[in-house]
């Protein structure tokens, strides 16, 4: 009825979200964590007719993209990213970003809780677009210190890591 095919010999965490849920299959091994997000065409499979564990283990907070198949015994780290339409065959560390046919680790994120650490605020999150804004800004700064002798400073401007702050609000 929903599109998606869940076997019930299976172990599901709590809180598992299946976004557009059309298309997706979890095998009869497959154990999934909990607070783990699955979009559409998603595929948990098994890769041999074997008995025993020949599906995918994701560990929690696991997001997995549209038409991604991760295939065979393999375990994926806490707080991973799973691109879309990757193949996954190999097992992916903690906080990893995997992405491709067949599935690479292309990144590895650090935990909120360490970059909350590092920032002394809990609500920091790095942004790539904002810290290239502010390349952008620190040049135009400069630009205008020279044409002009000075620069303004009443601009709502992003910090060097790219997070924005502002009277009333943190982005």
């Amino acid at each position: 009825m929903t599109g998606v095919e869940i076997h019930p010999g299976a172990t599901v965490g709590k809180r598992l979200f299946i976004d557009h849920a059309s298309g997706v299959v979890i095998g009869e091994t497959a154990e999934i964590g909990d607070d783990v997000t699955l979009y559409q065409g998603v595929t948990l499979g098994g890769t041999s007719l074997e008995h025993g564990k020949r599906h995918p283990t994701l560990r929690d907070r696991v997001v997995v993209g549209a038409g991604a198949k991760v295939l065979g015994p393999v375990v994926i780290g806490a707080g991973s990213r799973i691109g879309a339409n990757a193949v996954v065959v190999r097992d992916a560390p903690d906080d990893s970003v995997v992405v491709g046919v067949p599935g690479q680790v292309i990144a590895r994120s650090r935990p909120a809780a360490e970059i909350a650490v590092q920032e002394n605020d809990e609500t920091y999150s790095p942004d790539l677009v904002g810290a290239s804004l502010s390349t952008v800004f620190r040049r135009l700064d400069e630009l205008e210190r020279q044409v002009t002798g000075s620069t303004r400073i009443d601009d709502v401007r992003p910090l060097d890591d790219g997070t924005w702050k502002g009277e009333d609000f943190s982005i």
